[in-house]
């Protein structure tokens, strides 16, 4: 007889495209798989039948991929309608499978999340909807969104929000957001994202004095603002080290930084552990962000810098989230965002102005509550404690 699922997991980017959420979920999955029925809704972007075999992962879970037809570089409207037949395979199987519980993360954000609260309120299923950040306020940041359609999408995600059995984001400030926004009464916890693996990662005692970028090079992570900091810097006679890792709208002017300065480095595109292992060789690591996305996302690099022992320069406004992280864990400094203030920053680093007493190099506390086991720990204790939910 047909077995219904107990659970489905839903998230467009799976292991081992995302490294870090990917893994998370695979981890969860395969510990719920031990004793429930559970099925992954994905986009295959990676061919993830032949890297579940190769790599002798998602033991007992039921994979339903379905062909991704864009990357994040594609044209936007190439990657809205890859989103669009995404969202419908997910109904699809829904209505095939019939799952108990969805946990249903924010990629894609807005319609397939809607669309699982469709099938939850025809199905009496409940369903989790974890925020790794809020759309559309996010992508309005980047590219503003025409006011009509904006609207729309503020709705269809309002109404999403109001009616799950839980809602899981990454900071208070994000919480708090989602409950402004879309007068919810669901419950909402606050879980910080696991940082990439370190287990092959070399962890020197004596880092190089020098600054490190590794992540999205994109319109939020103030670019212009570094690379004219940097020329500023090194017109000074700066000479320390910047090593920049990562694509983005801004790569080619990161490519042309270097090239015009010997002591810039830019690597492009790097595996995950590569980036990790950059973090951990340099004494500072750069977390510029614009202050108004600060709102409804998080960095996601920034659970990797606590692992990698690097200080952190946070460039953004002092009373952002990312500011009172940073400034409450003594993981670094914040710096004004402005060329002046960041140049004067390397400067003072460079005359060893900053002394490492300061701050909280061990990091115990924090590196365990970012740790990937503590997270899918968490991620099991709410998403299987949903019976004392009610929707809202």
């Amino acid at each position: 007889m047909f077995k219904r699922l107990d659970l489905a997991i839903i998230n467009r980017s799976f292991w081992p495209i995302y490294p870090v959420i990917g893994e998370a979920l695979m981890r969860f999955a395969e510990q719920q798989a031990k004793t429930h029925k559970v099925g992954v809704i994905l986009q295959d972007h990676a061919d993830i039948r032949a890297q579940l075999s190769m790599h002798q992962r998602g033991e007992k879970v039921d994979f339903y991929p379905a062909h991704a037809f864009s990357v994040s570089g594609s044209a936007i409207l190439r990657r809205a309608l890859d989103a669009v037949f995404f969202m419908l395979w997910v109904f699809v199987v829904l209505l095939i499978k019939r799952p108990k519980k969805v946990y249903v993360s924010t990629d894609p954000p807005v319609l397939v999340p809607f669309i699982v609260m469709l099938y939850c309120a025809v199905s009496r299923s409940q369903y989790v909807y974890h925020l790794q950040d809020i759309h559309p306020e996010a992508a309005n940041v980047v590219i503003p969104i025409k006011p009509f359609l904006f609207r729309i999408m503020c709705w269809l995600d309002s109404v999403t929000m109001r009616r799950a059995s839980l809602l899981i984001t990454i900071t208070q400030e994000m919480a708090d957001q989602i409950r402004m926004r879309s007068d919810t009464r669901s419950p909402i916890e606050v879980l910080a994202n696991p940082s990439v693996s370190f287990n092959q990662v070399k962890l020197s005692e004596q880092k190089k004095t020098g600054f490190t970028f590794c992540g999205n090079a994109g319109r939020l992570q103030r670019i212009p603002l570094l690379i004219k900091a940097i020329d500023q810097y090194c017109q000074k006679g700066g000479t320390l080290p910047f090593v920049f890792a990562g694509a983005g709208v801004y790569a080619s002017d990161l490519d042309q930084l270097a090239q015009r300065h010997s002591n810039v480095t830019y690597k492009g595109v790097v595996s995950a552990s590569d980036a990790a292992q950059l973090n951990a060789d340099f004494e500072w690591a750069l977390l510029p962000i614009e202050d108004e996305v600060t709102r409804y996302a998080f960095p996601s690099k920034s659970s990797s810098y606590v692992f990698s022992g690097a200080l952190i320069a946070a460039v953004c406004g002092s009373e952002t989230s990312v500011a009172r992280w940073v400034v409450n864990n003594r993981l670094g400094e914040v710096i004004v965002p402005s060329d002046e203030a960041l140049s004067q920053f390397f400067l003072n680093v460079e005359n060893a102005l900053y002394d490492a007493k300061d701050f909280d190099l061990e990091r115990s506390e924090l590196k365990r509550s970012l740790g990937f086991d503590m997270f899918v720990q968490k991620l099991n204790t709410l998403v299987f404690d949903m019976d004392g939910c009610k929707n809202g």
